[in-house]
């Protein structure tokens, strides 16, 4: 029969040496309070209801009585903090923590239940509960230790519809006796609510307070240092205190709710995880900033593919444009041509084809074309003997058919209407078409005494000097 009582003994000596915080939970009655509320119509916030559900499964791990509230109305949140209340009258320790919208009106904080309708300012008294209703009940109770955790510092979802500019929440003047009230931030100023599972505040603090042997204060000095790291300075915490004695969330070996004896192996122990801690944090910081070169040298990377992609878009555009610039200089040019063409031609409204000789075409306008040169002939030569310089001079000014842009002709170009295997009517070698009063047509070739062409069946210019005997202009032009 005396052996039961010894094996009692026992398992709570090996509770107490492996689990200290279990004689705590045994000895010490805890209670909590934590509501999270996200689901606002004005504002909502995606992280208050994951700090309340993971903040209440940490507390109750360190022997908390909780009573947990999520997206809790007005009615909701008040019968709570009336339970609260009544529990609070029989226990040690109480703690209250609250996640989600808080606001201050005249000095005055209060917390946003959901489903509220708020209109304008005056309207927060009546739709939200005032945070100084919890303090009354833990001064109520008179237990002689509680706890105010504000994660409540977010932006004021109802700013455009109030007179006041005040930001985040004001500094509780009166704080009861033996309380601890920790504000997300400074006074006045914003919490964030993350973009992780949970606010960057209530992650570091469920981070340090797990931790053994470390009184409240430690704590949350700690969870200010995480925080001023994580947001880059942008976010501090801030707490009021009238505790007198240590208080533990986690005692260490030999620890309790208060004048505690200082366990060397528990702050040990707690030092190397700190130091753990730390260096997580800075492997985390580096992978940060890893990530962070990586995203910034593919988003340069893609500027410069971007970049090389507009430059060459750009080449491409200004060699069309130029492009284009000298095919409309041609186009003008071209029609530049056949309006001086044009009025080259005859006055004759129309020039009519009168008869064909192989590659060349004859006109009424007294003019041959040569189809296969494009040269345009008189259709006969000046009919009597001239000498060069007069010949010249005849070709230059003749305007048959209209044209205003005769000349004495190559001795190629006259060379090119030779056709020996054809004899006009004289007995010329070329088509009949042309009308030659004489086989000798000057050229413009100015060589001694060779500047004139023959048509006979021998070429007889070397026989002949220089003279006007026997020698004629026939005029020719270039073809439009």
């Amino acid at each position: 029969m005396q052996a039961m009582p010894i094996r009692i003994f026992l398992v709570l000596f090996l509770l107490v040496l492996i689990y200290p915080s279990s004689l705590v939970a045994a000895t010490e009655q805890r209670v909590a309070l934590v509501i999270g509320n996200g689901a606002y119509g004005s504002g909502p916030l995606k992280n208050p209801v994951n700090d309340a559900t993971d903040m209440a499964a940490t507390l109750k791990r360190m022997g908390f009585s909780v009573i947990l509230k999520t997206n809790a109305r007005f009615k909701d949140m008040d019968s709570a903090i009336r339970e609260f209340g009544r529990r609070l009258s029989r226990s040690e320790v109480g703690l209250f923590y609250f996640a989600g919208h808080g606001i201050q009106v005249g000095g005055v904080n209060y917390l946003i239940p959901t489903g509220a309708n708020v209109e304008k300012e005056e309207d927060v008294r009546y739709e939200a509960v005032d945070a100084g209703r919890v303090l009354a009940e833990m001064s109520h109770a008179n237990n002689g230790l509680n706890i105010v955790i504000l994660d409540s510092c977010r932006n004021n979802p109802f700013a455009r519809s109030f007179r006041s500019e005040t930001r985040g929440l004001a500094v509780i003047g009166h704080v009861p006796k033996g309380a601890f009230i920790s504000y997300a931030t400074s006074p006045g100023d914003v919490a964030r609510d993350g973009d992780g599972r949970n606010s960057p505040y209530t992650k570091a603090l469920m981070q340090h307070m797990k931790k053994p042997g470390l009184p409240i204060e430690t704590v949350f000095k700690k969870v200010r240092q995480t925080l001023d790291s994580e947001t880059g300075g942008k976010q501090i915490l801030w707490e009021s205190s009238s505790l007198k004695g240590d208080f533990f969330f986690v005692p260490g070996a030999s620890g309790s709710k208060g004048g505690v004896v200082r366990d060397e192996a528990a702050e040990t122990t707690s030092a190397a995880t700190d130091n753990l801690d730390d260096e997580s944090r800075k492997l985390e910081a580096e992978q940060r900033r890893l990530e962070e070169e990586r995203s910034s040298f593919v988003k340069k990377k893609a500027l410069e593919e971007k970049r090389q992609k507009i430059a060459e878009e750009r080449e491409r555009l200004a060699a069309e444009q130029e492009a284009e610039r000298q095919a409309a200089k041609e186009r003008k040019q071209a029609k530049k041509s056949t309006t001086i063409a044009m009025a080259k031609r005859p006055s004759q409204p129309t020039v009519s084809e009168i008869g064909r000789d192989g590659r060349f075409i004859a006109y009424d306008n007294e003019t041959v074309l040569d189809t296969r040169t494009n040269l345009m002939w008189a259709a006969k030569d000046n009919g009597g003997n001239i000498d060069w310089a007069n010949a010249k001079s005849y070709c230059k000014s003749y305007q048959g058919g209209g044209y205003t842009d005769w000349r004495m002709p190559t001795r190629d170009e006259l060379a090119g209407l030779h056709e020996p295997n054809k004899k006009t009517r004289l007995g010329f070698q070329l088509t009949e078409l042309i009308d030659l009063s004489s086989c000798f047509q000057w050229t413009s070739d100015v060589q001694g005494l060779d500047n004139y062409y023959g048509f006979s069946g021998v070429d007889l210019y070397w026989m002949q000097m220089s003279t006007a005997r026997g020698k004629r202009a026939l005029p020719v032009r270039s073809a439009k």
